[in-house]
């Protein structure tokens, strides 16, 4: 019998198949479920976002928002290859590495779906996410929590949902 301990924590690891699955990380999407059974076959090319919304949006594992984990987990290739290659601009990968440097993602929240399931050809995403600015020298004095408050246009061709353009939109008030 192996035993691991920390100061607040000592965990049997006795059953070894399902210890396996509590050591592996949440999703950044929100969804609750492991990063594995969630966005992580959207980021690895082994399935395709079923949906406009599955770029965006946890949905009680039917869809993920493997768009937002791919920022949050610094996946510019996956990034780039759901941008519509007409949406596309020489300076795209440094832009979004230096984007991707400089904020930390907190968290996702759908607001708004408008078509973009498989039978559709386009879709509308209105989604807040919340994020933090990080310095570039200075790791350790993090910005305030701001939001992208964006109306998201997707369309799909040949099987695959791209992301086309957004519009920035006011910040919502949050009670």
């Amino acid at each position: 019998m192996q035993y691991l301990q920390s100061s607040a924590l000592t965990l049997s690891l006795t059953n070894q198949r399902t210890m396996p699955m509590l050591l592996q990380p949440l999703c950044p999407c929100g969804s609750a479920a492991h990063y594995t059974d969630c966005c992580e076959p959207y980021l690895t090319g082994k399935a395709p976002a079923p949906t406009a919304e599955a770029l965006m949006r946890p949905l009680a594992g039917i869809s993920k928002s493997a768009r937002y984990t791919a920022y949050s987990k610094g996946n510019v290739d996956y990034l780039i290859a759901t941008l519509h290659p007409k949406s596309r601009q020489k300076d795209d990968r440094p832009a979004l590495l230096q984007s991707i440097h400089n904020t930390r993602w907190i968290g996702l929240t759908v607001i708004k779906t408008q078509k973009g399931q498989a039978q559709d050809k386009r879709g509308i995403v209105e989604f807040v996410a919340l994020y933090q600015p990080v310095p570039m020298k200075d790791l350790q004095n993090i910005g305030a929590v701001n939001q992208l408050h964006e109306r998201s246009r997707f369309v799909q061709e040949r099987g695959q949902w791209f992301y086309v353009d957004g519009d920035i939109l006011l910040p919502l008030k949050f009670i």
